[in-house]
């Protein structure tokens, strides 16, 4: 046998079930399983990444793997290990787990000892000693760990994680230590967890191993194809009806939908819902015609902070009800790859395929804005730019110089007040499949990190510091298409305010 055939076969043998209606007899382990063990010992692996959804058995797997490196093949006399989480509770249920495993075992049971409050188990004979750490442990320095298992990691938001750092560090003075990271997938690029697998799938380290189960974007997500994908334990000992009876809650309500994604299908989405979900979005990619851009044109203006993204749109009706997008985006030249690699997006790419402006310097040149919106003004029929009164007398001073000062500019409150009824004449349209957006990627990119905050009496406006990344495209559509139902609507402002409540 392989080293991980023979781990198979010592976890078969000495671990029984510790919870469910198998409990007490022997483990079996999945092909899946087999797969992953066999993928850790039978190659050098420094660290193993393995991610699927939620109740596939991970803490399980986590359990045996840490007992057969307490006390089985893979041990070292006189070694530590240690599992770590945030939170003491999380700690807690991996070493609950192992605790049932060994008690259940008659082979283990004699040689392992339980230490309860300590959440501890050790060997007498071997020295080895296992201990569940949480991040709100007083220190993690002083260790010197063989094997650690870094459980739920995707909970760690943002790239640092203290207590992953100290453990990691740690293991220098160890001549083959193993870290098993096992978790569903973080919410964000910019998290710790994303930031190792990407590293992991472009294969920078042979030693770095990932088993990602994820389902792919372009499924059904509610589909049995999709929920396969993510969940190697479907059908087997993850209750079928159960996942499905979620993913129709998913499908039947939005707000729902990100967290489904997110632990079910372990796909790297935000739990916190967006304000369109991608699905409604991408009914909306038709590209715009250029006809619906002659006569009754209005833009939005979103300035943004000097560093960031400038984002100018245009919306133009369509003799059929529906209205065509065009999207100017502006960003600094200057650390343009820094910034790329900040927000995890392509800027570089999107400026050498026409989709962003890059002004030189290291601030947006409101000079190329200026220039750029008399030039659409010239080509379209614009009756009206509505825009955040954020940096607009510095615009407006461009705007004079190049003798455009009479543009139909127009301000429009971020608040809840201005902001909600754009947010709820943008969200019926797509709800309605009448915007014509193309799928461009720097529009998709804000649509997808837009969230909204609401007041007591329900009215709603976008959230630049909750969003997860830049969202200003978002808000210079919701004010353009604010401003075009409103002008497409022969009654009044208040007639419109009207509709937009009873929709």
């Amino acid at each position: 046998m392989t080293r991980g055939e023979a781990n198979i076969a010592w976890i078969e043998e000495h671990c029984r079930v510790p919870e469910g209606k198998l409990v007490g007899q022997p483990v079996v382990l999945r092909e899946w399983q087999r797969d992953v063990i066999r993928g850790i010992y039978d190659k050098p692996t420094r660290r193993a990444i393995i991610s699927f959804g939620r109740k596939n058995g991970k803490t399980a797997l986590s359990a045996f793997l840490c007992l057969l490196h307490l006390v089985g093949r893979e041990a070292t006399p006189n070694s530590q290990l240690f599992s770590c989480a945030q939170s003491r509770d999380q700690a807690a249920i991996l070493f609950n787990l192992m605790a049932k495993v060994v008690r259940q075992s008659p082979t283990l049971n004699p040689v392992i000892g339980v230490r309860e409050t300590a959440k501890q188990l050790y060997c007498e004979e071997l020295g080895t000693l296992y201990r569940a750490l949480s991040a709100e442990s007083s220190t993690a320095y002083g260790l010197s760990p063989v094997f650690v298992v870094h459980d739920e990691l995707g909970q760690v938001r943002g790239p640092r994680f203290p207590l992953y750092d100290a453990l990691e560090t740690a293991a220098g003075a160890q001549d083959e230590p193993l870290s098993v990271i096992i978790s569903t997938q973080s919410a964000e690029d910019g998290d710790l967890l994303s930031i190792l697998i990407d590293d992991a799938l472009a294969g920078h380290d042979a030693e770095t191993k990932c088993f990602l189960y994820t389902a792919d974007e372009d499924l059904d997500p509610f589909s049995d194809e999709a929920i396969r994908q993510a969940n190697p334990a479907y059908g087997d000992f993850l209750n079928p009806k159960e996942v499905k009876r979620l993913a129709e809650d998913a499908r039947r309500m939005p707000s729902q939908e990100s967290s489904y994604r997110n632990l079910i299908l372990n796909q790297r989405v935000a739990r916190e819902s967006p304000f369109i979900s991608q699905i409604v979005w991408n009914q909306n990619a038709a590209p715009p015609r250029e006809e619906d851009f002659a006569s009754g044109v209005v833009m939005g203006l979103d300035l943004s902070r000097r560093v960031d993204l400038t984002a100018l749109v245009a919306v133009g009706s369509g003799d059929d009800g529906c209205f065509s997008v065009h999207c100017e985006f502006f960003a600094p030249q200057e650390g343009v790859a820094d910034r790329s690699i900040a927000d995890r997006v392509p800027y570089d790419l999107w400026a050498q395929q026409g989709y962003l402006t890059l002004t030189p310097g290291k601030t947006v040149g409101y000079d190329f804005v200026a220039a750029r919106m008399v030039e659409l003004c010239a080509s379209m029929g614009v009756d009206e730019i509505k825009f955040d009164r954020w940096n607009i007398p510095e615009l407006q001073m461009q705007l004079k110089n190049v003798g455009a000062d009479d543009l139909p500019l127009v301000p429009h409150g971020q608040g809840f007040k201005d902001m909600s009824p754009a947010l709820a004449a943008l969200e019926a349209e797509l709800i309605n499949g009448r915007i014509r957006h193309g799928g461009h990627p720097i529009l998709t990119w804000c649509a997808a990190n837009a969230v909204i905050d609401m007041d007591a009496p329900g009215n709603r406006k976008l959230n630049k510091k909750r969003a997860t990344g830049r969202i200003d495209g978002m808000v210079a559509l919701a004010m353009a298409i604010g401003g075009a139902v409103v002008y497409e609507d022969s009654g009044s402002l208040d007639d419109f305010l009207q509709d937009i409540v009873s929709f």
